[in-house]
């Protein structure tokens, strides 16, 4: 898998930016496939962050209604990336 397609998104919620106040966490969206050794050579190379840990979950989507009409959305991956100490988060996620 390639190192771009690993990464998603940064996840931005209540709990993801209490995370990031407290400590060294950081939290994206990554693709379904993708293992934690592949997180953590995509983080390192594509943000310059040495890595410590790498923890994933795994979201179930949700079912939904529209009408009479059932649908389901997609299950994904969601990675939580603690920083080695002294490493600082990224400057475009600072803020986000």
């Amino acid at each position: 898998m390639n190192l771009t397609d690993v990464i998603r998104r940064p996840l931005i919620t209540e709990k993801t930016s209490i995370l990031r106040e407290d400590g060294k966490t950081i939290v994206f969206h990554v693709a379904a496939a993708a293992t934690k050794v592949e997180i953590k050579r995509a983080i390192e190379h594509l943000l310059g962050a040495k890595v410590a840990t790498v923890r994933t979950a795994i979201a179930h989507g949700k079912e939904k209604r529209q009408g009479r009409f059932v649908g389901r959305r997609s299950d994904w991956k969601k990675a939580y990336i603690r920083l080695r100490d002294g490493e600082k988060i990224p400057e475009f996620l600072a803020g986000a």
